[in-house]
């Protein structure tokens, strides 16, 4: 691997480390003729994931995006960042679980609202006024309206496997959701 402060290909490996999850190894480099040291990350090159958007054009999958737009609807609310980081994990390991090559974003979207449903109604409305492109006020009051008839479950400290958060599919869109199912019974 060449070096990128003195450009020289040559270089001996002092620390390989797997990590947390396997399919990433950490290697600590240090170049032979400048003596200084890098950190590589190696991982399985995989087919990258699409998103079909409504007007049918195909983006690539970005997991960042997902983030952002939780941290948006969540701005100066009191959900740690932890979570939103847990969410956007959950949910990128469903997609990738589920869709070899393409996702449709009306999946994506929808496992966001479910998410947020849970953890921040303020947050949930936010979101859900962007998504669905909401036009008035009338549009507000309908969601208002469904969280006082059908309040959300509030989200738990999630378990390891999504055990925290349950219930049914995202949006009624007929796709199966992360959680899908019953909740597993408490220790």
């Amino acid at each position: 691997m060449r070096c990128p402060f003195c450009k020289e290909n040559d270089d001996k490996v002092i620390d390989s480390r797997e990590s947390t999850d396997a399919f990433v190894i950490r290697r600590r480099r240090e170049c032979l003729s400048c003596g200084r040291r890098v950190t590589t990350y190696e991982r399985i090159e995989e087919t990258p994931l699409r998103v079909v958007k409504k007007d049918g054009t195909r983006i690539p999958f970005e997991r960042r995006k997902i983030l952002i737009g939780l941290m948006k609807a969540c701005e100066k609310r009191p959900v740690p960042s932890e979570m939103l980081e847990e969410i956007t994990q959950k949910i990128e390991d469903y997609v990738t679980e589920r869709y070899d090559r393409e996702v449709p974003s009306k999946v994506i979207g929808n496992l966001v609202m479910r998410e947020l449903r849970r953890v921040d109604q303020v947050a949930y409305v936010r979101f859900a006024s962007v998504y669905r492109a909401f036009q008035d006020v009338e549009d507000f009051e309908e969601v208002a309206e469904e969280l006082r008839r059908r309040p959300p479950r509030k989200r738990e400290a999630a378990a390891p496997g999504g055990g925290a958060a349950a219930g049914g599919p995202a949006g009624g869109d007929g796709e199966e959701a992360p959680g899908d199912g019953p909740e597993p019974a408490s220790p």
